[in-house]
Formats: C-alpha cells, structure tokens, sequence
C-alpha cells in the first residue's frame, strides 16, 4: 500500500509548506511495536522534567538552592528577561507543546534537544493527513497535530511569527487553517497586542533587541495583558539541562525532583553530558567518565578519543538547526582545538555543553526520486514527536516526524536531500 508521488504533490497547498522543499517517501517509517509505545508514553516523562528543571532554577534564584544554577542558566541574557521568566515561573506558566529531537540508534532513542519552539508542526500535521488518506495508520492519528495544536490556542489566538522564523510561515498558516477556529499567523513586526489576546509564540527571545514587541509581549504575559504559549521561560530553551542532569553535584537533587521511573526514562534518552566550564579543579578531581583534570588535556585528545558533540547551550542564532553543533572525531585536531577553545572563551557570555557521541542506526527506505521512480536509500533517522498538554494537565502524543538523511551525513535535520515522512502505527 504506497502513496503515489502524485497523491503526495497534488495535496501540497500552493507554494509548499516550507522553503527548500525535501524528498518524499511512498511508505511511512515502522518502527518496532516497543518504539512506538515508549514514544506514546514519553510526553508525560518529559513534562515532568521540565517542571523540575522550572522548579530547580526557580528554587536556586531564591536562595533555597545553590544560587550558581541560576546564574549559569542566566548567563548572557538581559536582566528584564531573567527578571520576566522568574514571575513566570513562580505563576505556573509551562510550555503546552514539548518536541524531542530524538536521534534512532542501534540500541534505542538518544535525545539531543528538547526544541521549546518547535518547527514541523504544520508538516507532520500535514503528513498524517496525507498518508492516512491512503490507508496508513500514522502515529498520533489523521488529527493528532490538529488537535493538538487546537488545544494550545484553544479560544483562538494568533500565531506570531518573526521574521527570523519565516521559513516557517507556510505551513503554521496551512496548520492554523486546519485547525480551524478563530485563529490566525501574523508577522511579529507588524503586530499589536490587544489586551486579552492568546498567542502562540513562534520567535526566539535571543532577538529580542530587533522588536520592542518581544520585551512587551514577555511584561505583558505576566501582568495578563495576553496569554502566550511557549511561555517566558527562556531557562528551559538553554541545552544546558542536558548537562545539569548529569552533574554530580545535582544527582541527590533530581532523585528528589523526580519519580524513579520518569528519572530512568529521560537519563536513558539524554547522552551523558558536560557543561564546558573552565572553573580549574581541585588537584584530586577529574571531569567525570574523561577522567582527565582539565579541558586543556580534552583539547588534545586523539581522534579516537574525540568521540565526542560540542553544542552551544542557546540564547543564540546558532543554537537552532544544527549551526552550533560540532562533531568531535569529524573534526581536524586543530580546529577540534579551536572549537573548543571558543566554547571555553564564551563561558561567561554564552555557555555550550558537551555531550557523548551515540551512534545511529542505518536503515533503508523507498523514497521517490524527481521523476517519480523510487528508489532505496540508506539513511540515519531523526525523529521528532509532538507532544501537546491539554487544559487539565495531560500530556498527549499528536504526531511523529521521521527525519530520514543520506547515511554519509552526521548531522540529521530538514536539508534538501532529506526525506519527511510520519511514522506508522500498529
């Protein structure tokens, strides 16, 4: 049962939903029937740990935690903002929709991201339309995404879009329209809040100083003059909680943050990770599992040695879309040097952590090509589920996108010879 190339190209809406484009596959991604049920059961995990995370950093700025984990997760950013996302915090405000970037590998899912202003949504939305169609059970159903996605805004709203997320503008307005209700997409530097408005925010707040409008979006969602998802806190947009979850110093504190079995779950998917600080150590200490004193001796590690991701934290135009990632062993020892050495360099501007490499799985798929023939291609997976929190707290599953880039490419994202596609179910 397959989704012909013109079934596929007939149901695009006019002038795509994305700019560059990507290939397209006639048969959904199958996953194994335990994949599929840790990701329907993987939202809840995740939203657990991001309230303890909110409540880690909240509890730290006031003094009932050790105050140099607020100030590591505010470095760089601008003191209203820091002063915003503390009063956000303490009201209660949580994103209503959580993306992991989750990498497929030979023994499970690594996690490397958890994206806090999610793209794909209008695509995977319209993916599990297209190939339900034709008689694919897709993961998250016809209209999870839809419906997911209606439950954010769920009185209506705007979407609003800046113009560094443009890209992304055709298929939130393919999306918006599919959910139907009194909703819309409007371009950040044209918009004026109105008091009481609900929005989706769909900008970063590191290019708050290029529109007034973010500053007074962020004031205004904590005084009630709008209602916006994701929510002001730019702490859990930093990858910096990938390292703090392996800290040392913190493993008594996330025992006590979270239950045992949601701790084991997300301690699986997240690659043992370091905060690249260039504090000196006691002579006794070594960085943990490098067991080396200093990142001087990382620095000149061998290629082998190496097997190893550098990644800007965030609060950064870089820490989106895989511009500020560096893959050790792929590296030159001299630029591995230098990369290094810049990250160090910027700790106390803008932090970056580094996390253990994981290797992918290798897999093969049909996948059209420009003429409509099809053929098999080798490929590394990225796949991003969509998880939505409705009103009463419940985190749901509303879609799966399945990356699928060509097998000789170590970072996995939408690039033109990629291919989308959902994921199927049963």
């Amino acid at each position: 049962m397959s989704v012909s190339f013109e079934a596929i190209r007939s149901s695009l809406p006019e002038g795509g939903l994305f700019e560059g484009g990507w290939r397209f596959s006639p048969e959904p991604l199958v996953l194994t029937k335990a994949e599929r049920r840790f990701l329907r059961g993987l939202g809840h995990p995740l939203a657990r740990f991001q309230q303890a995370c909110d409540e880690i950093y909240r509890r730290s700025a006031s003094g009932s935690l050790p105050g140099w984990i607020a100030e590591l997760l505010d470095t760089g950013k601008p003191t209203w903002l820091v002063e915003v996302q503390r009063e956000a915090g303490r009201q209660g405000q949580a994103p209503r929709v959580i993306r992991p970037d989750l990498l497929l590998g030979e023994n499970g899912f690594s996690l490397t991201e958890l994206d806090a202003v999610p793209g794909g949504m209008g695509i995977t939305a319209w993916l599990s339309r297209v190939y339900a169609d034709a008689g694919h059970p897709v993961l998250g159903g016809r209209e999870g995404m839809t419906d997911g996605f209606g439950d954010v805004l769920p009185e209506g709203g705007k979407v609003v879009i800046s113009e560094e997320a443009a890209d992304y503008r055709r298929e939130m307005e393919w999306l918006v329209e599919a959910a139907g209700g009194r909703r819309e997409v409007v371009a950040a530097e044209e918009f004026d809040a109105a008091a009481g408005t609900d929005l989706y925010r769909f900008f970063e707040w590191f290019d708050w100083e290029s529109l007034p409008l973010f500053r007074s979006l962020a004031e205004a969602s904590i005084s009630g003059g709008v209602r916006m998802n994701p929510p002001c806190l730019p702490h859990l947009e930093d990858k910096l909680w990938l390292a703090l979850l392996w800290t040392p110093a913190l493993k008594p504190l996330w025992r006590e943050m979270l239950r045992g079995s949601h701790l084991d779950r997300v301690r699986e998917l997240v690659p043992f990770s370091w905060v690249v600080d260039p504090s000196p150590l006691p002579p006794q200490a070594a960085l943990p599992r490098l067991e080396v004193h200093s990142w001087d001796e990382v620095a000149e590690f061998s290629q082998k040695e190496r097997q190893l991701v550098l990644k800007i934290s965030g609060f950064h135009e870089t820490a989106w879309g895989s511009r500020g990632v560096f893959i050790g062993h792929d590296l030159p020892a001299p630029e591995w040097r230098q990369r290094l050495g810049h990250a160090l360099g910027e700790f106390s501007q803008q932090p970056w952590i580094m996390q253990e490499f994981r290797e992918t799985r290798v897999v093969e798929h049909p996948v059209y090509r420009d003429d409509g023939s099809v053929e098999m291609m080798e490929a590394r997976v990225r796949l991003c589920p969509y998880y939505f929190t409705d009103g009463e707290g419940t985190t749901s599953l509303g879609g799966c996108l399945a990356t699928l880039a060509p097998v000789d490419k170590k970072k996995i994202h939408g690039m033109r010879d990629a291919v989308l596609l959902p994921v199927a179910d049963g």
